[in-house]
């Protein structure tokens, strides 16, 4: 389930929204800047008063020169200064705040000390979602006083320019506690999905996959590393912009793709086995946008205009790649 909002009366919703972020690295940093952007008050707070001030200045100089590569709008760090504040422990920053995000390091005994602070000093009332990647959210939960109040609000990095943000709840989440979330992530410009509280969520369950495969065809000699990112940046990843893998998917044929899976099973017949839910829409004759119905039920008559778009999107990310050049990387 996803869904967006670049209403800028959506934004200014935030403005009576006090929140806190407690862990002020790279990763807290860019999360508190994207909501004090989006209108909300928000305290820092980290291992100490200083570090956590210094951070603020760090976000403040990074600021400028975001806004002087326009990154950010301009004005945006006169908006910090006025919605971002460095506040002097964990307590003071949450006191009363109606929104906590935790982005502390990915080790779950300091997790589970900070959560355990934070559900103690919070309002009752408060949500308090984790920034955590992999960790289970109902195991992150286990400190928090009512828990239901908790999970987890995902951002990926550099969270002030990446625009999706995975929303975990755990089994005992209330429905309210994901609705107001979803509402104040939507309200700072970014998209969410709601995804099941299992190992990896599903954006780390994805992108390991892609990494684990990449890393067997170096390993074996098929291919050299560059050789690899080479064929992801120019083949199916310049559609990953503009489509997931279902509508991509459904664009190819699903036809194709059950006889492709047919062929990859002479070599690895375990890792490539057929996914049942596409063989059951093959059977089924539902083969994508050339029959009208798939994975995402693309009506026959749209086709025309998915193609027309898909093409226009192509060459408008090759302009974009032409413009920017070549990145730094050799």
């Amino acid at each position: 389930m996803t869904e967006t909002t670049n209403n800028p009366a959506a934004a200014s919703t935030n403005g009576s929204r006090k929140i806190a972020v407690i862990g002020s690295g790279y990763m807290g940093g860019g999360i508190a800047q994207v909501l004090a952007l989006g209108g909300a008050r928000v305290a820092l707070a980290d291992v100490s008063a200083e570090v956590a001030q210094s951070n603020y200045d760090r976000l403040l100089v990074e600021s400028d020169q975001f806004v002087a590569d326009g990154l950010f709008p301009a004005g945006a760090t006169e908006i910090l200064k006025q919605n971002l504040w460095a506040a002097k422990d964990i307590e003071e920053a949450v006191a009363d705040a109606d929104f906590i995000e935790e982005a502390v390091p990915e080790v779950i005994a300091i997790k589970h000390q900070t959560l355990a602070r934070i559900g103690e000093a919070a309002k009752p009332d408060a949500i308090i979602g984790s920034n955590t990647s992999t960790i289970s959210i109902a195991e992150l939960s286990q400190p928090v006083s009512r828990p239901e109040r908790f999970l987890g609000v995902h951002f990926s990095n550099p969270s002030p320019f990446i625009p999706g943000v995975e929303i975990i709840p755990h089994a005992g989440t209330s429905a309210a506690a994901v609705a107001a979330a979803r509402d104040l992530v939507h309200a700072a410009g970014k998209q969410t999905a709601v995804v099941k509280d299992v190992t990896g969520f599903v954006l780390n369950r994805l992108q390991y996959a892609l990494f684990h495969e990449a890393a067997q065809l170096v390993e074996q000699g098929i291919a050299t590393a560059d050789d690899v990112d080479t064929l992801v940046r120019t083949t199916f990843g310049f559609r990953l912009p503009f489509f997931g893998p279902f509508a991509i998917a459904d664009m190819a044929g699903l036809d194709v793709y059950n006889f492709c899976y047919q062929s990859l099973q002479k070599d690895f017949p375990e890792r490539f086995a057929t996914p049942k839910i596409l063989s059951d829409l093959v059977e089924a004759g539902k083969l994508g946008t050339k029959t009208g119905a798939g994975f995402l039920n693309v009506p026959a008559e749209r086709t025309p205009e998915l193609i027309a778009y898909r093409n226009k999107a192509y060459v408008a990310m090759q302009k974009l790649l032409d413009d920017l050049g070549p990145a730094p990387i050799s």
